[in-house]
């Protein structure tokens, strides 16, 4: 009997997941449901849009869906369209997937000011996720991006480019209007550790000075170097090119372009302050302590910002009927084995991608983590699920008055963009689940 099993969440962690299921055993069939109408989560919703490279993997990723042993179901929200326990009955096993959107909290005085954003939200915006609005206040000159990781590069890379620089990509269309109103001049980034801990990737780091119309300023306050930080990238060869990569920077006077991106070292964040909107960040220098880590000097600086980005790091929500430990923002689990509240198993539930783990390391990760929980899945499941036809789902879903769509739906999408653009490029629309089902071609 074939086993059937259910994935939720469309993005890389669920599509490996899918891929690792049907290539370990032919006879198993996979349905991923989508909360959105369209498929790859991350890789279509968070990846900046002069970052093509990234894209290429939806290649590879829709070829899974391709498989005839693997079937899409997206526009479908688990909790809303369909309950667990509903969903546990037309499926043996179940995969959660979701994967991680909101933004950590920072945890300081003026987060929720006006002009204090999310980075994940921006990110949302400017891939045009249907949950964001078309429209962005983008009115501050001075802006502040906190974090050191990729997606704070991200953030300050499309804040400090002119929209026209993004033409060549698939920037929606609302978004480039959007762009084009900016009036960022001076984009300062904050790192609270030393350049040698900063989790930038060398690559997106050199990106940074490809833009005719941005200067990069590395201040050199808070460039210190020690022997833990010498250890440091002895061990890590990625953290040695980017350490070398901001020393050939560092100093290095503007040559007039308009627009400017600063990176300061040993600087966290204390409060965002102002009347009724950001008007202000108010930092504290930190010092290098021998181990890694900083302390606090209690030297603090107040910058003249209008607009406050925080870049500090994902973090997965709760789901409908599944324990989540609050703490770690990840649904309790060994190897992949949802635990509940006492610890123990729960029969026929599984996990893996950021909502396993937490939001840390890259899409090479996902494929390892899916591996795992495949291997436990396939070693404990056997088919008891009472509804197993597959059409029984879809007729769950057509009463629910659910109009979901399928990887058929997806193509005509995919080709609809591509057609916006030429033959190089696409250009992103704006799909809305049910208020815009351009997918189903309605």
């Amino acid at each position: 009997m074939t086993l059937r099993v259910a994935v939720v969440g469309g993005g890389p962690a669920g599509i490996y997941t899918a891929d690792h299921l049907v290539k370990s055993d032919p006879g198993v069939s996979v349905d991923i449901l989508e909360r959105l109408p369209a498929p790859f989560g991350l890789v279509r919703y968070g990846v900046a849009p002069d970052h093509p490279r990234i894209k290429e993997i939806v290649k590879a990723l829709q070829r899974v869906l391709a498989d005839p042993r693997v079937r899409l179901l997206g526009n479908v929200d688990l909790g809303a369209d369909i309950k667990l326990e509903e969903l546990r009955s037309y499926y043996d096993a179940v995969v959660i997937a979701t994967g991680a959107m909101a933004d950590r909290p920072l945890g300081i005085a003026g987060e929720d000011l006006p002009g204090s954003f999310g980075a994940a939200d921006f990110v949302s915006w400017y891939d045009a996720h249907p949950d964001v609005p078309r429209s962005w206040p983008l009115t501050a000159s001075s802006v502040a991006v906190l974090g050191a990781g990729n997606v704070a590069l991200d953030v300050a890379r499309v804040l400090a480019k002119t929209a026209d620089e993004m033409l060549t990509t698939d920037i929606p269309a609302h978004v480039h209007e959007g762009l084009r109103a900016n009036r960022a001049t001076d984009v300062h980034v904050f790192a609270r550790r030393g350049p040698a801990y900063v989790k930038f990737s060398p690559l997106e780091l050199r990106e940074l000075a490809h833009s005719p119309n941005v200067d990069v300023v590395v201040h050199p306050e808070g460039f210190e170097v020690d022997q833990s930080s010498m250890e440091h990238i002895g061990r890590n060869k990625q953290a040695k090119m980017v350490l070398d990569t901001l020393a050939n920077w560092v100093g290095r006077e503007p040559t007039g372009k308009p627009h400017r991106i600063h990176l300061h070292f040993l600087e966290q964040p204390v409060a965002i302050e102002g009347q009724g909107r950001v008007q202000a960040l108010r930092t504290e220098r930190t010092r290098l302590v021998g181990d890694g880590t900083v302390a606090g000097t209690g030297e603090e600086t107040v910058w003249d910002v209008q607009a406050v980005y925080r870049a500090i790091g994902y973090r997965s929500t709760p789901l409908p009927g599944l324990p989540f430990d609050d703490t770690a923002a990840v649904i309790p689990n060994v190897g992949g084995r949802v635990l509940d509240l006492a610890g123990e198993p729960v029969p026929g539930l599984y996990v893996t991608g950021w909502i396993k783990r937490g939001p840390v390391g890259l899409i090479g990760h996902t494929k390892s983590d899916a591996a795992e929980t495949v291997t436990h899945l396939l070693a404990d499941t056997t088919p008891t699920a009472p509804q197993r036809e597959p059409q029984a789902v879809e007729a769950h879903l057509s009463d629910r008055g659910v109009d979901h769509t399928t990887f058929e739906h997806w193509e005509r999408l995919d080709a609809h963009e591509i057609s916006l653009g030429h033959a190089t490029q696409r250009l992103r629309v704006k799909v809305a689940g049910r208020q815009e089902m351009l997918l189903a071609g309605r």
